[in-house]
């Protein structure tokens, strides 16, 4: 395969449609880019325009698979082959791109890892392992905790904020999450549900990225620590599936730490399966 059958482009518009029948085909393995592509196209100021390089691998015609490297210089992939991934590298490193890490499939991302290393002498290092799951069939949990769930609100913004300031703590991500900086974090986009207890406290909650294609990626889910234990991130999982499977989802996805055996087993018991396995990498590089 030769390296010119990639197609680069900073044209969002172009990209999208030549590489939108595709994304659109297997919206399981594409959710990463076909939301992310979503908010950018619907959300002002998510994007801006020129920040961006896209890519398409293309046979007769036909794309094969595609990227996306943003300002964070974090590429993202769809599944490859390792010819074709070395392929991308050196046709990247060619032209001058460096690039901070690649997510992707376990598969693709360590061979364009592994490519990238040979090509630009970066030291990768995965960051954590994932997995993909899918929703099979819904199974409500057992037990089942008191209280119910609801959509969170614009009464529940300053509570919404806070439980997303300490999600990104305990992920280890830095970021602001106030009213100023919300608009531009990746939780914004999200519709939320929360679980109650009878009283009607708040104890857990979970997020619903936009549907695309028919497919719902579920993305976050939180207890707080002194909650957690008590069946709420479960019942909240439940709900929100629910959420999405009432607005017409056919397919609803999430991630998870692969070293987690609680929260891989408790998505299991609702109903979820294992797809694939999922790696984000991090490149170092040598001081000149």
């Amino acid at each position: 395969m030769l390296p010119d059958a990639w197609h680069l482009t900073e044209d969002p518009d172009d990209f999208l449609d030549r590489a939108g029948p595709f994304l659109r085909s297997r919206p399981v393995l594409h959710n990463t880019p076909l939301t992310v592509l979503e908010k950018w196209r619907t959300h002002p100021g998510a994007y801006t325009p020129g920040t961006v390089l896209f890519g398409l691998l293309e046979s007769e015609g036909d794309v094969q698979a595609v990227f996306f490297r943003p300002p964070t210089r974090r590429l993202t992939l769809t599944p490859l082959s390792p010819e074709p991934a070395d392929d991308l590298a050196g046709r990247l490193a060619g032209l001058g791109h460096t690039l901070a890490g690649v997510t992707a499939d376990h598969a693709t991302a360590t061979a364009f890892a592994d490519a990238w290393q040979r090509h630009t002498g970066a030291t990768p290092a995965l960051r954590v392992g994932m997995h993909l799951y899918r929703l099979a069939a819904l199974t409500p949990p057992d037990p089942h905790p008191a209280g119910h769930g609801r959509p969170a609100d614009d009464q529940d913004h300053e509570h919404l904020m806070r439980w997303c300031r300490e999600l990104a703590a305990d992920l280890g991500e830095s970021v602001t999450i106030d009213a100023a900086s919300w608009p531009g974090t990746r939780f914004a986009e999200k519709r939320y549900t929360f679980w109650e207890t009878p009283d009607g406290t708040p104890v857990a909650m979970a997020g619903l990225n936009p549907m695309v294609a028919g497919m719902v990626r579920l993305d976050p889910v939180y207890t707080p620590a002194h909650l957690r234990g008590r069946g709420y991130g479960a019942a909240v999982t439940a709900e929100a599936t629910r959420t999405a499977l009432a607005a017409g989802a056919t397919e609803i996805v999430l991630y998870t730490n692969a070293a987690n055996p609680t929260s891989n087993a408790l998505y299991q018991r609702l109903g979820y399966r294992r797809v694939t396995d999922w790696a984000p990498y991090d490149f170092t590089y040598a001081e000149p």
